[in-house]
């Protein structure tokens, strides 16, 4: 939807259409990475973390991160497509319908980006931030990662999923191809941006084909990559136009940043170094102790704080528009309509308040009580949640091996 002045904006927490589904209103709950899935299976853990976000009153809520494979896992006790994942996952999906709302999850591959051991993708051959060797995926493994996607999207619509997150952004695979900072490729998938948007394209392709009309399929794109010869905002729409020609997405999620490097572009607020250090274990947790400033530098954090970036979006592509980032008030809300987006995300402040979109809703709460602390981001080892008010693990799983 694009501005239409004459219109009067959407009331948020009315009825709205994702492709073709029916929500109860528009807020998402934004993908973030809960931590509780040992063997790559859903736990109970997971189960009523998202029975309590659908309870709460979202309209849909995002199980995150699923990896289309093994191999495309990020970080340990991580969700990945396989045989085994499918029971929870139509469990899930039955726990989340109870509750009213619509579930969808985030689809993706994790590249270069990770803290398990694994051969580490990317589209050319690179070391990450820690030195660690980066393999340029060939182009038989292109397509394997493309099939991975469409499987592991035909798994999510047979489980019950309402739609499905192909994740494009934060510095994970596809993303990875998208910037210039990572893709130095000289093939059909490099150089100018219509090749290095060639695998979302083909990936986007292949899920809708698999999945048909019956599933809403969106996508998250990074704006910016928030580091130096990334993504920028002026290629990234260009990246939104394609998709948004190519027909077959019902609505782009937008965001910034990543995993790769200066991850708190992402976040801002205060970078959790501290907490950090003494989440990651063994060496991992020395390095990051010296290196904490430099990994997590200090953005301030303000209210809606990639409003400013997203209106070049919503003035340029003809997509609904997701916007995401620092969403705590009602007012924020009610202004991202007005302006034309036709849905919000809220992450950080649904882990404080779950219930917080029913209270917006029915006039009891105006706004959230997350202090943007970050010290939410760590908890990812010991169950995603709110520390300040369950300072206790969620839950305890298998870690995995560390690099």
């Amino acid at each position: 939807m694009l501005d239409q002045p004459d219109k009067a904006p959407p009331d948020p927490f009315g009825p709205a259409t994702l492709g073709p589904l029916r929500l109860r209103n528009r807020v998402i709950k934004a993908a973030t990475f809960e931590g509780m899935s040992a063997g790559g299976v859903v736990s109970p853990s997971l189960i009523d973390f998202h029975r309590r976000m659908a309870a709460g009153g979202v309209a849909m809520t995002t199980v995150s991160y699923v990896a289309v494979s093994r191999d495309g896992r990020g970080a340990p006790n991580e969700l990945y497509i396989h045989d085994g994942a499918a029971e929870g996952l139509a469990e899930i999906a039955r726990a989340v319908h109870a509750e009213g709302a619509a579930i969808s999850a985030q689809l993706g591959h994790a590249g270069a980006v990770g803290t398990i051991r694994k051969r580490y993708l990317g589209p050319s051959a690179t070391r990450t931030i820690t030195g660690t060797r980066v393999h340029a995926i060939s182009a038989a493994e292109i397509d394997a990662v493309v099939e991975d996607f469409a499987t592991g999207a035909g798994m999510l619509a047979a489980a019950g999923f309402d739609a499905v997150e192909l994740h494009f952004g934060h510095h994970y695979l596809v993303s990875a191809f998208l910037s210039p900072r990572w893709n130095r490729r000289k093939d059909s998938y490099g150089g100018p941006v219509q090749n290095r948007a060639r695998l979302a394209l083909r990936i986007l392709a292949a899920v809708r084909d698999r999945v048909g009309s019956a599933m809403a399929v969106t996508a998250k794109l990074n704006m910016t990559d928030g580091i130096r010869g990334g993504l920028d905002v002026a290629d990234s729409i260009e990246v939104a136009r394609l998709l948004a020609a190519d027909g077959r997405l019902d609505a782009l999620e937008l965001s910034a940043g990543g995993s790769q490097a200066n991850q708190m572009f992402m976040f801002r607020g205060d970078p959790p170094r501290k907490e950090m250090a003494a989440a990651l274990p063994g060496i991992q947790g020395a390095v990051f102790r010296l290196a904490g400033p430099v990994l997590f530098r200090r953005y301030p954090f303000r209210e809606a704080y990639l409003l400013p970036m997203a209106r070049q979006f919503r003035a340029a592509v003809p997509l609904p528009l997701v916007l995401l980032g620092g969403i705590n008030t009602v007012d924020t809300i009610r202004q991202a309509m007005a302006e034309g987006f036709d849905f919000v995300a809220m992450g950080r402040a649904l882990l404080r308040d779950p219930a917080l979109v029913g209270k917006m809703a029915d006039g009891s709460a105006t706004r959230g009580n997350c202090i943007h602390c970050n010290k939410c981001v760590p908890s990812i080892y010991s169950g995603t949640r709110c520390v300040l008010d369950h300072p206790e693990p969620l839950y305890v799983g298998n870690p995995g091996p560390m690099p």
